[in-house]
C-alpha cells in the first residue's frame, strides 16, 4: 500500500499585508479590489533636519495654493487662517507658539485631505515637524 505525502505547511511569516509606505490616512483598496476603510499606517522615520527657510518657502507656496483654489475649497478661509498662524509661531520662540505649531501639524492634513491642495498642505505639515523635530 502506498503511502502518500502530505506535503508541508508553509512557513508562518510575518502576515500577508502590503505595506504602502509613508503615512497614509486616504481610502485603501487591497488586491482583489475591495475597498478597506478606516486604515492608517504611519512610518516612524528620522526626518533630517529642516531650515526655517524650507518652511517659510513651503508656506508660501501653500498659501498662493489656496488663494488660487480658493472657490473650490470647502474650508479656504480656516486654511488662510492656519497660515497666518504658522507664519505668525514661526516668528515667536514661545511654548504657545511651539504648541500652535504642533497643533498645525496635525491638523493641517485632516483639512486638505481629498483637496486640490492636499499635496501643498502635506508638504508643509511635514516640513514644520522636521523643523520641529
Amino acid at each position: 500500500m502506498a503511502v502518500g505525502r502530505r506535503r508541508p505547511e508553509p512557513e508562518q511569516g510575518q502576515g500577508s499585508g502590503i505595506s504602502i509606505g509613508g503615512n497614509n490616512i486616504a481610502p485603501l483598496q487591497n488586491v482583489v479590489g475591495q475597498n478597506i476603510s478606516n486604515v492608517h499606517q504611519s512610518a516612524s522615520v528620522e526626518s533630517p533636519a529642516v531650515s526655517m527657510e524650507i518652511v517659510r518657502d513651503l508656506l508660501a507656496a501653500f498659501r498662493i495654493e489656496v488663494d488660487q483654489n480658493g472657490s473650490v475649497l470647502p474650508n479656504a478661509q480656516v486654511l488662510r487662517a492656519m497660515a497666518d498662524s504658522i507664519d505668525t509661531s514661526l516668528t515667536a520662540s514661545d511654548a504657545p507658539a511651539i504648541g500652535a505649531l504642533r497643533g498645525a501639524v496635525h491638523a493641517l492634513p485632516a483639512l486638505v485631505a481629498g483637496t486640490v491642495v492636499q499635496q501643498g498642505g502635506d508638504a508643509l505639515a511635514h516640513a514644520l515637524a522636521g523643523w520641529l523635530g
